[in-house]
């Protein structure tokens, strides 16, 4: 009975440790959310271009956009930007949420970089960015018409991502609107 309590910790660590290993084989762009088929949560946040405008979820309805979260200290959305500006310039509707990030920052980013976001909400507090679950810039979101998340990027949106995970979709959602 001794020996057998001796491998107990043993056979603990192993199975601690399979689980653990099952979990390293994951892609962590491939990241879950809840959101996915539900409404585009509520808000009324400035506009950036305006701070004097306020925006609501209401200004997504009726086409489908891709709800892009930026910010100017995000690396990686230096990378995403010229690929964000060749799809505004295809007809792409694309909505930016500059999230916690300084206004004259990300008005002076646009400015340099070009502006492909139809207009951009700002988030300084990360109210919205939160009810979205966004874990970290950049993120991207498929809206359809009726303002339902169809789907979720987290990472840089770039010429492989659009083509094999969001073009389709994209093409698919707009043609049930016609």
């Amino acid at each position: 009975m001794n020996r057998i309590a001796l491998f107990v910790p043993l056979m603990v660590f192993a199975i601690l440790s399979l689980f653990l290993l099952k979990g390293l084989d994951r892609d962590p762009t491939e990241l879950p959310s809840a959101l996915v088929g539900e409404p585009f949560p509520s808000f009324i946040l400035p506009s950036l271009a305006n701070d004097q405008e306020l925006l609501s979820e209401r200004d997504l309805d009726s086409q489908v956009v891709l709800v892009n979260v930026w910010a100017t200290w995000c690396f990686a959305c230096r990378i995403e930007h010229p690929m964000l500006n060749q799809l505004a310039a295809e007809g792409i509707a694309i909505i930016g949420l500059n999230y916690k990030d300084q206004d004259q920052q990300a008005i002076q980013w646009l400015k340099q970089k070009g502006n492909p976001y139809l207009f951009n909400i700002v988030d300084a507090q990360g109210s919205l960015g939160f009810d979205l679950g966004v874990t970290g810039a950049p993120e991207t979101y498929l809206v359809d018409a009726q303002g339902i998340i169809r789907y979720r990027r987290v990472g840089v949106v770039d010429q492989r991502v659009w083509d094999d995970e969001m073009s389709s979709l994209y093409q698919q959602l707009v043609g049930e609107m016609e």
